[in-house]
Protein backbone atom coordinates (compact mmCIF):
# COMPACT_ATOMS: atom_id res chain seq x y z
CA UNK A 1 0.00 0.00 0.00
CA UNK A 2 3.00 2.28 0.83
CA UNK A 3 4.67 1.81 -2.41
CA UNK A 4 1.62 2.35 -4.06
CA UNK A 5 1.06 5.90 -2.65
CA UNK A 6 4.96 6.78 -3.49
CA UNK A 7 4.47 5.89 -6.79
CA UNK A 8 1.21 8.38 -7.28
CA UNK A 9 2.92 11.15 -5.31
CA UNK A 10 6.17 10.42 -7.62
CA UNK A 11 3.42 11.18 -10.70
CA UNK A 12 2.38 14.25 -9.52
CA UNK A 13 6.40 15.57 -9.10
CA UNK A 14 6.43 18.31 -12.19
CA UNK A 15 9.66 17.47 -14.88
CA UNK A 16 12.59 19.88 -14.05
CA UNK A 17 12.53 20.80 -17.99
CA UNK A 18 10.20 23.45 -19.04
CA UNK A 19 9.00 23.42 -22.42
CA UNK A 20 8.91 26.99 -24.43
CA UNK A 21 5.46 26.88 -27.12
CA UNK A 22 6.53 29.31 -29.50
CA UNK A 23 5.64 31.62 -32.53
CA UNK A 24 8.70 32.31 -34.79
CA UNK A 25 6.53 34.88 -36.86
CA UNK A 26 5.94 34.50 -40.52
CA UNK A 27 9.22 34.62 -42.12
CA UNK A 28 10.88 37.56 -42.27
CA UNK A 29 13.22 37.43 -38.96
CA UNK A 30 12.76 40.76 -38.07
CA UNK A 31 9.39 39.74 -36.78
CA UNK A 32 10.25 38.11 -34.17
CA UNK A 33 9.38 39.13 -30.93
CA UNK A 34 11.57 40.10 -28.01
CA UNK A 35 10.39 37.11 -25.84
CA UNK A 36 11.48 34.47 -28.26
CA UNK A 37 14.80 36.75 -29.47
CA UNK A 38 15.41 36.21 -25.41
CA UNK A 39 14.80 32.44 -25.60
CA UNK A 40 17.04 31.54 -28.62
CA UNK A 41 19.85 32.62 -26.07
CA UNK A 42 18.83 30.94 -23.11
CA UNK A 43 17.46 27.49 -24.13
CA UNK A 44 19.55 24.37 -24.33
CA UNK A 45 17.30 22.66 -27.25
CA UNK A 46 15.65 24.20 -29.72
CA UNK A 47 12.89 21.60 -31.24
CA UNK A 48 11.87 23.83 -34.79
CA UNK A 49 9.39 23.10 -37.58
CA UNK A 50 9.87 23.47 -41.16
CA UNK A 51 8.91 27.00 -41.78
CA UNK A 52 10.82 28.81 -39.60
CA UNK A 53 13.52 30.94 -41.13
CA UNK A 54 17.03 29.82 -40.66
CA UNK A 55 18.41 32.96 -39.98
CA UNK A 56 16.49 32.63 -36.78
CA UNK A 57 18.49 29.32 -35.71
CA UNK A 58 21.41 31.37 -36.13
CA UNK A 59 20.76 33.64 -33.45
CA UNK A 60 20.81 30.69 -31.01
CA UNK A 61 23.68 29.90 -29.44
CA UNK A 62 26.38 27.63 -31.21
CA UNK A 63 26.11 24.84 -28.63
CA UNK A 64 22.48 24.85 -28.18
CA UNK A 65 20.80 21.69 -29.71
CA UNK A 66 18.61 22.25 -32.79
CA UNK A 67 16.62 19.55 -34.04
CA UNK A 68 14.27 19.28 -37.06
CA UNK A 69 10.80 18.31 -35.97
CA UNK A 70 9.14 19.70 -39.13
CA UNK A 71 6.37 17.87 -40.88
CA UNK A 72 5.73 17.91 -44.48
CA UNK A 73 2.53 17.66 -46.47
CA UNK A 74 1.73 13.91 -46.55
CA UNK A 75 3.84 12.69 -44.20
CA UNK A 76 2.69 10.28 -41.04
CA UNK A 77 0.57 11.53 -38.47
CA UNK A 78 3.17 9.49 -36.17
CA UNK A 79 5.34 12.53 -36.59
CA UNK A 80 3.37 14.08 -33.93
CA UNK A 81 3.98 11.65 -31.43
CA UNK A 82 7.86 11.87 -32.30
CA UNK A 83 7.88 15.70 -31.47
CA UNK A 84 5.91 14.42 -28.37
CA UNK A 85 8.27 11.99 -27.01
CA UNK A 86 11.44 14.38 -27.67
CA UNK A 87 9.82 16.84 -25.58
CA UNK A 88 8.73 14.77 -23.06
CA UNK A 89 12.49 13.41 -22.86
CA UNK A 90 14.30 16.52 -22.81
CA UNK A 91 11.93 18.11 -20.22
CA UNK A 92 12.52 15.05 -18.22
CA UNK A 93 16.46 15.09 -18.70
CA UNK A 94 15.99 18.84 -17.18
CA UNK A 95 16.24 20.79 -20.14
CA UNK A 96 15.26 24.36 -21.14
CA UNK A 97 13.31 23.45 -24.31
CA UNK A 98 12.31 26.09 -27.15
CA UNK A 99 9.77 24.38 -29.30
CA UNK A 100 10.02 26.70 -31.76
CA UNK A 101 6.92 27.03 -34.96
CA UNK A 102 6.04 29.15 -37.92
CA UNK A 103 3.70 31.86 -37.16
CA UNK A 104 1.68 31.77 -34.27
CA UNK A 105 1.90 28.59 -31.93
CA UNK A 106 -2.60 28.65 -31.42
CA UNK A 107 -3.89 29.68 -35.03
CA UNK A 108 -3.04 25.71 -37.00
CA UNK A 109 0.60 25.68 -35.66
CA UNK A 110 -0.60 22.84 -32.86
CA UNK A 111 0.59 23.95 -29.97
CA UNK A 112 -2.92 23.48 -28.74
CA UNK A 113 -2.57 19.91 -28.71
CA UNK A 114 1.14 20.23 -27.65
CA UNK A 115 0.22 22.14 -24.36
CA UNK A 116 -2.16 19.78 -24.08
CA UNK A 117 0.21 16.65 -24.24
CA UNK A 118 2.13 18.49 -21.97
CA UNK A 119 -0.17 19.24 -19.08
CA UNK A 120 -1.18 15.74 -19.16
CA UNK A 121 3.04 14.52 -18.44
CA UNK A 122 2.95 17.44 -15.94
CA UNK A 123 5.66 19.28 -17.47
CA UNK A 124 6.24 22.88 -16.67
CA UNK A 125 5.49 25.24 -20.17
CA UNK A 126 4.65 28.38 -21.44
CA UNK A 127 2.81 29.50 -24.48
CA UNK A 128 4.98 32.49 -26.60
CA UNK A 129 2.68 34.12 -29.31
CA UNK A 130 3.91 35.54 -32.82
CA UNK A 131 2.91 37.10 -35.42
CA UNK A 132 0.81 34.61 -38.04
CA UNK A 133 0.82 34.78 -41.60
CA UNK A 134 -2.45 35.25 -40.91
CA UNK A 135 -1.37 39.07 -40.35
CA UNK A 136 2.21 38.79 -41.97
CA UNK A 137 0.65 37.81 -45.39
CA UNK A 138 -1.73 40.04 -45.20
CA UNK A 139 0.31 43.36 -44.39
CA UNK A 140 3.05 42.39 -46.64
CA UNK A 141 1.08 42.30 -49.22
CA UNK A 142 -0.88 45.23 -48.62
CA UNK A 143 -4.38 43.74 -48.01
CA UNK A 144 -5.95 45.52 -45.18
CA UNK A 145 -7.61 42.27 -43.82
CA UNK A 146 -10.75 45.25 -42.34
CA UNK A 147 -11.19 48.11 -44.05
CA UNK A 148 -14.39 50.45 -43.40
CA UNK A 149 -15.67 50.50 -46.89
CA UNK A 150 -14.58 46.99 -47.38
CA UNK A 151 -14.80 44.71 -44.83
CA UNK A 152 -16.07 44.41 -40.99
CA UNK A 153 -15.45 40.58 -40.72
CA UNK A 154 -12.70 37.97 -40.70
CA UNK A 155 -12.55 34.33 -40.97
CA UNK A 156 -9.99 32.45 -41.00
CA UNK A 157 -10.12 28.94 -41.86
CA UNK A 158 -7.55 25.56 -42.93
CA UNK A 159 -8.01 24.29 -46.60
CA UNK A 160 -6.49 21.07 -44.76
CA UNK A 161 -8.58 19.68 -42.51
CA UNK A 162 -7.39 16.62 -40.44
CA UNK A 163 -7.63 13.30 -41.57
CA UNK A 164 -8.68 11.66 -38.26
CA UNK A 165 -11.65 13.89 -38.41
CA UNK A 166 -14.70 11.45 -39.45
CA UNK A 167 -16.16 14.49 -41.45
CA UNK A 168 -15.39 17.62 -42.34
CA UNK A 169 -16.76 20.49 -40.06
CA UNK A 170 -16.05 23.42 -42.08
CA UNK A 171 -19.52 24.91 -42.79
CA UNK A 172 -19.06 26.64 -46.52
CA UNK A 173 -22.50 27.40 -47.19
CA UNK A 174 -22.12 29.41 -44.01
CA UNK A 175 -19.12 31.05 -44.25
CA UNK A 176 -19.56 33.11 -47.35
CA UNK A 177 -22.42 34.67 -45.31
CA UNK A 178 -20.59 35.02 -42.01
CA UNK A 179 -17.92 37.24 -43.14
CA UNK A 180 -16.61 39.69 -45.54
CA UNK A 181 -13.13 38.56 -45.70
CA UNK A 182 -11.82 34.97 -45.62
CA UNK A 183 -8.62 33.68 -45.02
CA UNK A 184 -7.59 30.40 -45.70
CA UNK A 185 -4.30 28.38 -44.72
CA UNK A 186 -2.99 25.42 -46.48
CA UNK A 187 -5.11 25.63 -49.15
CA UNK A 188 -3.09 25.72 -52.11
CA UNK A 189 -3.61 22.04 -53.03
CA UNK A 190 -7.20 22.62 -53.00
CA UNK A 191 -7.26 25.75 -54.59
CA UNK A 192 -9.29 24.68 -57.59
CA UNK A 193 -12.33 22.98 -54.82
CA UNK A 194 -12.05 25.55 -52.68
CA UNK A 195 -12.95 28.03 -55.70
CA UNK A 196 -15.86 26.06 -56.26
CA UNK A 197 -17.29 25.24 -53.16
CA UNK A 198 -17.40 29.13 -52.58
CA UNK A 199 -19.15 30.07 -55.69
CA UNK A 200 -21.87 27.56 -54.69
CA UNK A 201 -21.93 29.37 -51.31
CA UNK A 202 -23.36 32.29 -53.03
CA UNK A 203 -20.02 34.10 -54.16
CA UNK A 204 -19.85 35.50 -57.69
CA UNK A 205 -17.22 33.98 -59.66
CA UNK A 206 -15.68 37.20 -60.05
CA UNK A 207 -14.77 37.84 -56.43
CA UNK A 208 -11.68 39.19 -56.02
CA UNK A 209 -8.95 36.54 -54.46
CA UNK A 210 -5.44 36.62 -53.44
CA UNK A 211 -2.53 34.02 -52.85
CA UNK A 212 0.43 35.03 -51.44
CA UNK A 213 3.47 32.43 -51.28
CA UNK A 214 6.22 32.57 -49.21
CA UNK A 215 4.77 35.98 -47.08
CA UNK A 216 7.06 38.39 -45.36
CA UNK A 217 10.16 36.89 -47.02
CA UNK A 218 12.52 37.90 -49.65
CA UNK A 219 11.01 35.66 -51.75
CA UNK A 220 7.11 36.20 -51.81
CA UNK A 221 4.87 36.20 -54.16
CA UNK A 222 1.60 37.85 -54.77
CA UNK A 223 -0.94 36.45 -57.58
CA UNK A 224 -4.63 38.47 -57.37
CA UNK A 225 -7.34 37.11 -59.37
CA UNK A 226 -10.54 36.36 -59.29
CA UNK A 227 -12.60 32.64 -58.19
CA UNK A 228 -12.80 31.99 -62.12
CA UNK A 229 -9.03 32.44 -62.78
CA UNK A 230 -6.94 32.12 -59.88
CA UNK A 231 -6.35 28.65 -60.48
CA UNK A 232 -4.75 29.24 -63.84
CA UNK A 233 -2.68 32.15 -62.27
CA UNK A 234 -1.06 30.20 -59.91
CA UNK A 235 -0.52 27.19 -62.06
CA UNK A 236 1.19 29.42 -64.79
CA UNK A 237 3.29 31.24 -61.96
CA UNK A 238 4.40 27.80 -60.57
CA UNK A 239 3.24 29.07 -56.66
CA UNK A 240 4.12 26.73 -54.25
CA UNK A 241 3.38 26.32 -50.70
CA UNK A 242 3.50 27.74 -47.85
CA UNK A 243 0.51 30.27 -49.33
CA UNK A 244 -2.11 32.07 -47.72
CA UNK A 245 -5.14 32.62 -49.67
CA UNK A 246 -7.65 35.69 -49.02
CA UNK A 247 -10.66 36.28 -50.63
CA UNK A 248 -12.88 39.57 -50.30
CA UNK A 249 -13.52 42.96 -51.30
CA UNK A 250 -10.28 44.50 -49.86
CA UNK A 251 -8.08 42.38 -52.11
CA UNK A 252 -9.19 44.74 -54.58
CA UNK A 253 -7.15 47.74 -53.29
CA UNK A 254 -4.02 45.70 -53.24
CA UNK A 255 -2.20 47.30 -56.27
CA UNK A 256 -2.99 50.68 -54.35
CA UNK A 257 -1.16 49.91 -51.26
CA UNK A 258 1.36 47.30 -52.14
CA UNK A 259 4.34 48.91 -49.82
CA UNK A 260 7.04 45.36 -49.84
CA UNK A 261 9.57 44.62 -52.46
CA UNK A 262 10.54 41.43 -51.70
CA UNK A 263 14.69 41.70 -51.75
CA UNK A 264 15.08 45.50 -50.06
Amino acid sequence: MERGIRKVEQSKVKSKGKVYICGAGPGDRDLLTLKALKLLSECNVILYDRLVNKGILKMASSKTLKVYVGRESGDPTTNQKITNELMLKYANDGKKILRLKGGDPFIFGRGGEEAEFLSSKNIKYEIVPGISSLNGAAVYSGIPLTHRDYSSSVIILTGHESMEKKKPSIKWNSITKAADTIVIFMGLEQLKDICRKLIGSGLTSKAKIAVIENATSNNQRVIVGNLRNIEKKVKKEKIQSPAIIIVGQVVGIQNKINWFVPGN
